[in-house]
Parts: C-alpha cells; sequence; structure tokens
C-alpha cells in the first residue's frame, strides 16, 4: 500500500488534490490507519489514473465524479466522451459565433441612431383567440404559433399577437401566444377565449428586434412622465414579421406594443 506522499507521486496528483478528492468522496483511500494516515492501494491508483486521464479532457469535479459513478469499464467510458465531444462542439459552435459578434462591432460601420417613436393612448377593443399560454423561452414562440396555425387553418382573423405577464426580463418567461379567429379550438394545448380590451399606451417599432428595447423605454418614459399607472400583460402585435419557416428581411418588420393603463374588461 502507498502512504499519501508516495501516491501523489505515483499519479502525478498532488496531497492538496488527493485530500480534497478524499472529502468529495469519489478517491477515498481503501486504509486509514487510527492516526488519520492515508493508505492506498492497486485499486486506488486505477481510479486515481481515470482522474487524471479525464482532467487532461478538461472534465470538471461533477462530470468525474458522474464518470466514476457510472463507467463500470471502457466501453461505458466510451459514451461519455462521446457525449463530452458533443459538449465541446456545442461550446466551440458559440464562441464561433460570439467572435463574429465581436468582429461585427470590431469592424467600422455606420453610426445607428437611437429609433424615435409616436406614443399613443387607444382604446383596444375585446378579441377572441386561439391561444397557447406557456412558461418557457422566448424563443419558443415561434413553435406554439405554428401549433396554433396549423389547427386554425385559415380561419384566422387578423395577425398574431403574444401577451407577456412577466414585469421584467424572465428566463423562464410566462407567454400566451394568440391568433385572433372566430373557430373555436379547445384541445391539443390550444384555449379558445375573449382578451379583454380596455385603454392602453401604444407604439410602433418598425425594424428587426436588435433595438426593441427602445420601444419599451419610449412607452416607459411616456407613462413616468404623465402620471399614467400600467399594468400587465404587455402586448407584442406582429403586423408584419417573420415567417413560420422563413425569417424573412427584418428591417421590414412592423410590430406594436401595447401595454395596458386603466381597467382592462
Amino acid at each position: 500500500m502507498y502512504q499519501i506522499g508516495d501516491f501523489s507521486k505515483i499519479t502525478n496528483l498532488t496531497v492538496k488534490a488527493l485530500r480534497y478528492y478524499d472529502e468529495q468522496g469519489f478517491l477515498t483511500p481503501s486504509y486509514r490507519a487510527e492516526n488519520g494516515y492515508r493508505y492506498y492501494d492497486e485499486g486506488d491508483f486505477k481510479i486515481a489514473q481515470l482522474i487524471v486521464f479525464l482532467r487532461d479532457l478538461d472534465f470538471g469535479i461533477a462530470e468525474i465524479k458522474d464518470v466514476l459513478a457510472n463507467c463500470d469499464g471502457e466501453g461505458d467510458l466510451s459514451y461519455f466522451l462521446a457525449s463530452k465531444k458533443s459538449m465541446i462542439e456545442q461550446r466551440v459552435n458559440k464562441d464561433k459565433e460570439l467572435i463574429k459578434k465581436i468582429e461585427g462591432y470590431i469592424e467600422p460601420k455606420e453610426i445607428v441612431h437611437k429609433p424615435e417613436y409616436k406614443i399613443e393612448i387607444k382604446d383596444i377593443e375585446p378579441v377572441r383567440v386561439a391561444c397557447i399560454r406557456f412558461r418557457g423561452a422566448y424563443q419558443d414562440t415561434g413553435r406554439y404559433l405554428g401549433q396554433i396555425c396549423r389547427e386554425l387553418k385559415g380561419y384566422a382573423q387578423g395577425v398574431p399577437f403574444n401577451c407577456y405577464y412577466d414585469s421584467g426580463y424572465a428566463e423562464v418567461a410566462d407567454i400566451e401566444v394568440c391568433v385572433p379567429t372566430n373557430k373555436f379550438i379547445n384541445g391539443q394545448g390550444i384555449e379558445t377565449k375573449e382578451l379583454p380590451g380596455g385603454r392602453a399606451i401604444c407604439t410602433v417599432h418598425k425594424g428587426s428586434y436588435d433595438f426593441f428595447n427602445y420601444a419599451y423605454k419610449a412607452v416607459l418614459d411616456y407613462a413616468s412622465k404623465n402620471d399614467i399607472e400600467y399594468g400587465l400583460p404587455t402586448r407584442e402585435i406582429y403586423h408584419k414579421g417573420p415567417g413560420l419557416m422563413f425569417m424573412g428581411n427584418p428591417n421590414k418588420f412592423v410590430t406594436e406594443i401595447v401595454v395596458p393603463c386603466g381597467i382592462w374588461c
């Protein structure tokens, strides 16, 4: 058996690392003397070799724990390595996209001027919609819109819009995807109901969504300046937006923002 110092030499793992792995419970010495000294055997050496191998492949502590807990041989190990490879490829692709984005800011470009918005107070009429309310990512809305449109089969009575029930930006958002319709659907996760109308602060954003935040800022600044109380849900009405299959030209997008104020019924 090997004392911790000797085991450190033959495994290229520091004594500090060995103590830490012992505390974490995935490289526990096979024998511990009454005085607390750690002693490692041949089985521990094989585990240490695997840990060194995984560390060289950039496996983190949690990942190493997972492998040690579930790997019974080289056949099992190959599955973990394939999963790690896939994770690295995803990270590389993400980094490449980030590099492109950074390069776009490095290269000289025309100065982008802040959009100007016309703010209006409107009376919004109640509207009957086929809708799906869900909690998830903002980019998931297109999938649910496609589901509704397939069920409506030409019975849409206006452009689609989304209702947002969160007061701020949310990692997991509370969203309702809506399409005005005169057709009744109640199934497949779709509900048909009448949304209330009422007074609202409105503005129109023209162009891509890159500067969409300025439209909301204009609405909220107007409300603050005029002491107008506003509430939820806000609506984004897509008078002209991405198609169900292709993005299209984002410079031609037209989106109306509707922020309720007063009583809606």
